[in-house]
C-alpha cells in the first residue's frame, strides 16, 4: 500500500521491450536507502516489484496486462518518472490509501493558471472512473494524492499548489500528454458491498444493490 506522498523523481535509465513486456532501469537515490529485492515501488502510480537494483538504480519488471493498462509504454529514456516505497506499518499517512492498481489513463486537456495554484483538467480514458469521484474526495494521478474540485460527466479538475508541482513530474505536464489515474479504493469497496448478490434463499438476498434494517439483520450484521 501506498499514500500517494511523492518520495523523489527518478530517471528512466534503460528501456528493454519485447513484444507488451517491459524491463525498466529507473534512476534514484531516496528510495534506495533501504531497498530490497521484491520491494513494491510506485512508478507513476503503477505497483512494481523490486528485481534487481544497485548504487544508483532499480529495475522493474512491466508485464503485458501493465502495459495495455497504463502509460508506463509511453516513457523513454531520460523521462522523469514519480517514484514512492510502499508504506511502513507505523509511517505517517500523509496522504490516502493508494493501491498502486491503475484503473485509467486521462488525457489532460487544458492547464492553467490560478493565482497561486495551476489546475488540470482531464478526461478519463475509461469514463466509469468517474463515477467514483466527488467533490474534494481523493484522486491519484501518476502516484500524487491529489483533492477533487470539479466532476462532471466527462473529465474532472484537480488543483495544485507550488510544493507539490515541484516536487512531482506535474511540473513538465502539459495538454496532451498521458497520466495514470487510480480512484480511491473505499468508493470501489462500497459499490461491490452495495451490489453484491448474498447467496440464500431470503428476499433480501435476491434484491441486488438494496442495503436495508432487514438485510442487515438477516446476514448477521445486527
Amino acid at each position: 500500500m501506498f499514500t500517494g506522498i511523492i518520495e523523489e523523481i527518478g530517471s528512466m535509465r534503460r528501456i528493454t521491450r519485447q513484444g507488451q513486456a517491459m524491463i525498466l532501469t529507473i534512476g534514484a537515490r531516496k528510495i534506495l536507502e533501504d531497498v530490497h529485492l521484491g520491494d513494491s515501488i510506485a512508478v507513476n502510480g503503477v505497483c512494481l516489484t523490486v528485481v534487481q537494483y544497485d548504487e544508483s538504480s532499480i529495475t522493474v519488471d512491466v508485464m503485458p496486462e501493465t502495459f495495455r493498462r497504463t502509460s508506463l509504454h509511453k516513457l523513454h529514456v531520460g523521462d522523469p518518472v514519480n517514484l514512492e516505497r510502499a508504506m511502513l506499518a507505523g509511517g505517517r499517512f500523509g496522504g490516502h490509501i493508494v493501491q498502486g492498481h491503475v484503473d485509467s489513463t486521462g488525457l489532460i486537456t487544458n492547464r492553467y493558471q490560478e493565482e497561486n495554484a495551476v489546475v488540470f483538467q482531464i478526461e478519463p480514458s475509461e469514463l466509469s472512473i468517474l463515477k467514483y469521484m466527488i467533490p474534494h474526495g481523493s484522486i491519484t494521478i501518476d502516484g500524487i494524492s491529489l483533492t477533487l474540485v470539479q466532476v462532471t460527466e466527462q473529465s474532472f479538475t484537480v488543483s495544485i499548489i507550488p510544493h507539490t508541482l515541484a516536487q512531482t513530474i506535474l511540473q513538465h505536464k502539459k495538454a496532451g500528454d498521458e497520466v495514470n489515474l487510480e480512484a480511491d479504493v473505499l468508493g470501489k469497496y462500497m459499490e461491490k458491498l452495495m451490489n453484491h448478490r448474498m447467496p440464500g434463499s431470503g428476499e433480501t438476498a435476491r434484491k441486488k444493490g438494496t442495503l436495508t434494517e432487514a438485510f442487515l439483520a438477516e446476514n448477521g450484521f445486527i
